[in-house]
């Protein structure tokens, strides 16, 4: 895959348990690939095994909401109202 100079965001959506994480790890196991994982904000709760700043980075709805006052942000609910975010300075740095 080539890419441009700004490169090519891939968002993978979709319920918990259908696969994402399957999906994510088979795409950066590809040979000769340059992926960049970048770590998503949410207000749930975290679950057994997952790691602050490396599965998402855990807030309460109250941190979320100052975040959105204060931060640009892509704001990206989800199907089960969860708030995520994928912090835009973040993003833009990849």
């Amino acid at each position: 895959m080539k890419l441009n100079d700004k490169g090519l965001l891939i968002v993978l959506s979709g319920p918990s348990g259908v696969g994402k994480g399957t999906v994510r790890k088979a795409l950066f196991e590809m040979p000769e690939q340059n992926f960049v994982y970048s770590v998503s904000m949410t207000t749930r709760k975290k679950r057994p095994g997952e790691v602050e700043g490396k599965d998402y980075y855990f807030v309460s709805r109250e941190e979320f909401e100052e975040k959105l006052r204060k931060e640009s942000s892509l704001n990206m609910p989800n199907l089960l109202a969860t708030i995520m975010v994928l912090p835009l300075i973040r993003l833009m740095s990849n």
